[in-house]
């Protein structure tokens, strides 16, 4: 039989789960404990398997845990808490969970949401007295009516929902079983050789695949622990390294970027860090800032690949003495990978067309979006949008996306999305959301805008405007003021490659 979340949880006795700077560490079976209370308290109002519960909470180890219990019993659905009112209300809408959890006390946008649309609130409480994570959960607003699923959640129940944003205005719903949660966090534990005694430091949003699962959910599979920050910060990452003492951490390019350049001396790094190996994924890494890690760190920088729809991660560079290589994301490391053509054909070693995987990770298809299932899927191998080719010891270059979406240094953000947000600006009649080249995050956010007749938008104004109905994230960095929108020869709009034709340079 399948493993599960509750089975990972379950299986940890180790004196370490779950960490935090400056705070005693949650035990394995401390976890387990908190998770059967969380379950219990649930099932008895009417909360249990198949359902979902949101999670807002801020990153830490309240954040970590929350996921951990909910994932084990029903469906976790973790929303960036940065979200403004109308992204909270799209997206509760459009998940429809029977409860949202949120911290305590906190003055979020999403309670005025949940109340609007009669979600029932759960207030966590932290006591910052005790272990890591430890909380209390105050189910009140539920009703007491027992759950007609009770019990912790099976292989093939949903575990984990996330939203992916492609080049529809619509994000996708990827719903991942615990099935496919225990196995990505086995692979990727696999692959690093993860063993009781690593401690990873997250600086990972907790509302993201890659936080989630190979931070979080790999260190647990692996019997070791994760120190949950409260969210990166380039000033603070070398006194976490000094005084938590991890293994290993895990983080986007940007990320390895930022710390680079507030790095001491390599001698004062490597006097207080002492990592096995540094982990990138979720975007490309410039040679240049592997090489510059691995000499500032005196470790191992492993490039991994991985999406929302993979439960994370599906390739990954091997640990040293096997072969890394710049510039690839490495060999398969959980799914199995190959290189398709447009018909549905696979290609082989050398030649290049789309990446597509298949595997006990991979999700069984969006959430009530058959279109794109239709779209995604060719004889059981789900396409990833990436265009890449395996070289002859089967390692995968990527060589770019085949979709409109703009990875804002592994944000993916979609075009349409932010259309339709700067289109109720009473001044703009058309709006085109397109990727501009930048020299650290890879890709930003850029828009074209034409202005109703008799009206002169002034392009901050707008980008105020925007910060009001998107996180900032989303936010367009570059605006131009333009008399028309360029179009292809067919009449439709050419995303791809714009940023180019109009001679936008990072």
């Amino acid at each position: 039989m399948s493993e599960t979340v509750h089975d990972i949880l379950r299986a940890h006795a180790g004196a370490r789960a779950i960490a935090a700077p400056g705070r005693a560490p949650l035990s394995g079976p401390a976890l387990a404990a908190l998770a059967e209370e969380v379950r219990a308290a649930l099932n008895a109002r009417g909360i249990g398997r198949g359902d979902r519960v949101a999670i807002v909470l801020p990153n830490g180890p309240a954040a970590a845990t929350a996921f951990a219990a909910i994932a084990a019993m029903c469906c976790a659905a973790p929303l960036n808490p940065a979200y403004k009112d109308q992204e909270f209300e799209f997206y509760l809408d459009d998940l429809k969970p029977r409860a949202v959890i949120v911290a305590a006390g906190a003055d979020s946008p999403v309670r005025g949401v949940a109340a609007k649309l009669g979600i029932p609130l759960l207030d966590l409480a932290e006591d910052e007295s005790a272990p890591a994570g430890a909380f209390t959960l105050d189910v009140s607003a539920l009703p007491e009516t027992p759950a007609a699923n009770p019990g912790p959640a099976e292989p093939e129940d949903e575990a984990l929902v996330l939203h992916t944003s492609g080049t529809t205005a619509r994000p996708k719903i990827v719903p991942l079983r615990s099935k496919n949660l225990a196995a990505s966090a086995r692979h990727i534990a696999a692959s690093l050789a993860l063993a009781p005694d690593d401690l990873c430091l997250n600086v990972m949003p907790l509302f993201h695949i890659h936080g989630l699962i190979a931070a979080t959910l790999a260190s647990l599979r692996a019997g070791g622990a994760v120190c949950c920050t409260p969210g990166f910060n380039a000033f603070r990452f070398f006194s976490w390294l000094e005084e938590e003492n991890p293994t290993w951490y895990t983080a986007v390019p940007t990320m390895h970027q930022a710390i680079l350049l507030r790095a001491p001396e390599d001698d004062a790094v490597r006097a207080l860090a002492n990592l096995r190996f540094i982990r990138s994924s979720s975007a490309s890494l410039p040679p240049q800032v592997m090489a510059a890690l691995e000499q500032k760190f005196g470790a191992p920088v492993i490039e991994a690949y991985g999406m929302t729809e993979a439960a994370h991660q599906m390739a990954s560079n091997p640990l040293p003495p096997r072969a890394r290589k710049a510039g690839s994301v490495g060999i398969a490391a959980g799914p199995e990978i190959a290189i398709m053509d447009d018909d549905g054909t696979l290609l082989p070693q050398g030649e290049t067309g789309e990446v597509v995987i298949r595997g006990p990770n991979v999700t069984a298809g969006y959430a009530a979006n058959p279109e794109a299932n239709a779209k995604a899927f060719t004889n059981g191998w789900f396409r990833t949008g990436d265009q890449g080719m395996l070289d002859a010891e089967g390692y995968l270059f990527l060589t770019g996306r085949l979709k409109e979406q703009i990875n804002r240094g592994g944000e993916k953000i979609s075009p349409l999305e932010v259309d339709v947000a700067l289109l109720d600006h009473p001044d703009i009649a058309e709006v085109c959301t397109f990727a501009i080249p930048h020299d650290k995050l890879g890709e930003e956010v850029g828009a074209i805008v034409v202005p109703r007749a008799g009206t002169a938008p002034d392009p901050q104004a707008i980008r105020d405007f925007a910060a009001g109905r998107l996180a900032a994230f989303k936010v367009p960095r570059r605006i131009l003021i333009m008399e028309a929108i360029p179009k292809g020869p067919t009449g439709k709009v050419q995303r791809v490659g714009l940023a180019s034709r109009l001679g936008i340079e990072a």
